[in-house]
Parts: C-alpha cells; sequence; structure tokens
C-alpha cells in the first residue's frame, strides 16, 4: 500500500496531533463540527521525515551540527549555522512520489475553489505547539511556488530561534519534524485574534478581541497596535472598545504580501462592526466549550461574503495566561527574544 503524505483537512480530527501538527488538526476538527475554516490539505509529519531522509540532508544536517559544535548560546553560532542547514535544505530538489502527490492535492484545490491556480498559505503544523518559531508564507500562488515555500516552512524548523529554544530544552538539534498546512488564501478585509479568557489576568468571564485591517499577522507579530474588544463571555455583549492607532497593516501582493503604513481613514476608525464582533466571539464559546480550556484563536474577515457569514477561522490552540506560566518557560521566553524567528512574507516584508 502506498504511504499517504497527504490528508484533505475534513479527513483530520483533534485526535491526530502526532500525524499532521497541531495546526492542522485542529483544524480538521473545526471543518468536523460545520465551523468555517479554508479549504485545504496537510502534509503529514512523515512527508518531512521523508523528504529529509530521501534527499539525503539529514546526514548532511548531522555533519553540519558536529562541525560547528555547538557549546554556548551564543547568538552568531545559532545564526550561521541556521544559515548552513537551511541551504541544505532548500538545495534538495523535492523526490518525485512527493512531489507529485503535493501538486495533484493542489491542482484538485484549485478545481474546488474554481480557479487556474489558487492564492494558499502555507504554514507550519507542529505536534508540540511553538507560536512564532516557524515561518508561514502567504500569497502563494503556482505549482513551482507551492513546492518552494513547504520546503522553506520545513527549513524554518532551523531559523536560530527553534534551534536556540531546542538547545536550551536539551532536545536534539538535527530534527524537528512538522506537518504543513496548505490553505486558500482568505481574502481579508481584517484579521486578529480572539482570546477566550484574558490572557493576562486569566478572567474567564470575558473574552479580548485584537483586529487590524488586512491580513492577520501585523497583530500577531504585534507590529502594531490593534484595535482591542472586550466581550462578555455569557451575554456576548461587548462591555469596552479601544481604538488602536494600528500604523501598519498587512496586505496581498500580486505575489506575496506587503506590510505598509496605514491609511489615515483606516487606522482612526475601527475596523469591526458589532455583529462581526459577536460572531467571533460566539465562535470562540463554542470552540472553548468544544477543547475544554481556554482559546487562542486566529480569525479573518472575509471581504467577499455576507456579513453573518464572513468570519472565517483559521487557527485555534489552548490559550497561554501569562500568570500561569512557570518561570522555567518565562526564562526561556526572555533568552529567546534574542534570536529572529517567525512569519516570513513573500513580497515585501
Amino acid at each position: 500500500m502506498a504511504k499517504k503524505w497527504v490528508f484533505w483537512l475534513e479527513e483530520l480530527g483533534q485526535e491526530q496531533h502526532a500525524l499532521v501538527g497541531r495546526k492542522c488538526a485542529n483544524l480538521g476538527e473545526m471543518a468536523r463540527m460545520g465551523l468555517p475554516v479554508p479549504d485545504g490539505f496537510a502534509l503529514c509529519v512523515e512527508t518531512y521525515r521523508d523528504f529529509m531522509s530521501m534527499t539525503g540532508a539529514t546526514d548532511e544536517i548531522q555533519k553540519c551540527i558536529n562541525a560547528h559544535g555547538i557549546g554556548t548560546q551564543k547568538r552568531e553560532q545559532f545564526n550561521k549555522l541556521s544559515t548552513n542547514i537551511r541551504q541544505i535544505i532548500q538545495s534538495k530538489v523535492m523526490p518525485g512520489d512527493i512531489e507529485e502527490t503535493i501538486l495533484t492535492h493542489y491542482a484538485e484545490l484549485c478545481q474546488r475553489c474554481n480557479t487556474p491556480e489558487i492564492a494558499a498559505s502555507v504554514r507550519s503544523a507542529g505536534p508540540v505547539s511553538h507560536p512564532g518559531q516557524y515561518e508561514t508564507y502567504l500569497n502563494v500562488i503556482g505549482e513551482s511556488e507551492i513546492l518552494d515555500k513547504v520546503k522553506k516552512v520545513w527549513a524554518s524548523t532551523f531559523n536560530p530561534r527553534s534551534l536556540a529554544f531546542r538547545n536550551q530544552r536539551g532536545m536534539p538539534l538535527e530534527t524537528d519534524s512538522i506537518g504543513v498546512a496548505v490553505l486558500k488564501m482568505v481574502s481579508a478585509r481584517a484579521a486578529g485574534v480572539i482570546f477566550t479568557a484574558d490572557p493576562n489576568t486569566g478572567d474567564t468571564s470575558r473574552m479580548i478581541i485584537e483586529a487590524n485591517w488586512g491580513l492577520g499577522e501585523s497583530v500577531v507579530s504585534g507590529e502594531s497596535t490593534p484595535d482591542v474588544y472586550i466581550v462578555n463571555k455569557d451575554s456576548l455583549e461587548v462591555q469596552e472598545n479601544r481604538l488602536g492607532p494600528k500604523s501598519r497593516w498587512v496586505i496581498p501582493g500580486k505575489v506575496g504580501v506587503t506590510e505598509m503604513e496605514t491609511p489615515p481613514e483606516k487606522s482612526s476608525t475601527y475596523c469591526l462592526i458589532e455583529e462581526e464582533v459577536k460572531t467571533i466571539a460566539k465562535l470562540g464559546k463554542i470552540l472553548e466549550d468544544h477543547f475544554g480550556v481556554p482559546q487562542d484563536i486566529e480569525w479573518a474577515i472575509d471581504q467577499d461574503a455576507k456579513i453573518g457569514y464572513n468570519v472565517v477561522l483559521l487557527q485555534a490552540r489552548p490559550e497561554v495566561i501569562m500568570q500561569k506560566k512557570s518561570s522555567v518557560d518565562q526564562i526561556a521566553d526572555l533568552m529567546l527574544e534574542h534570536f529572529s524567528g517567525g512569519t516570513k512574507f513573500e513580497g515585501g516584508i
């Protein structure tokens, strides 16, 4: 029986975190629940391992690590090692069988969306959640670009931040197998996150929504101060609005995306209407009830859909309450701030 490297989201559920990574498994779970998620597919963790083995990258990476001899936690060491390993991975040709499988699914996704070349987001999905460590590529169009960005997402497991994290935790440096999500891009008028409990205090009676115009990467990266909406969890009534300056926003280009200064007429106005806030809050409450713990959820407003049906869920994961972080995790976070990493925006950022 042929090995199955790729799964449609609707084939997945939350029990398959180890198979495809938490992001993909949770998206599959949301699809099963009938919630609005982008159409797309997931490359399983084994695809990463097979690519590394079949191309000889695994052996080359181990030799590279041995030659560098990471003995201290210096930024320069991790930067140099990261550059060398990523060049190894990105120089490899995608094995034929894996390439055919990915491109067959991309072609079907295009057919599902009634377009010859669908714009996609290519996102990492680790079996264990490491927010912000791996890279995301947005507005990726065409077969060659899909294959290239899949390799770059795999290579991002060796970015300086990820290497520093594994070294600090005593984990192997030579591998960190992940899944990859290939999802239809949402034509986002606005986007952001919802925390179904206050992320600073742990207050479970209210939900916090952060939003900006355009794509949500300006919010999750912390590059722009967003609008904030505080919502009562029981009544779904908005208790407080805070207008953020939203000085920067991220929008799609012809290929990739661009970060630019937000036009004054947008930075000075709220990017969500009340009905959208309540819809986001309602979906957040549904997911918290389903998963049993407060959730950190990314969402987007589809500008091509009608109000009431225009909220799309992009990711859900257990929320981290700052007051509940262990001292070890807090120290690790401080150390990791010294290393670059996170989202890659093709076409301008």
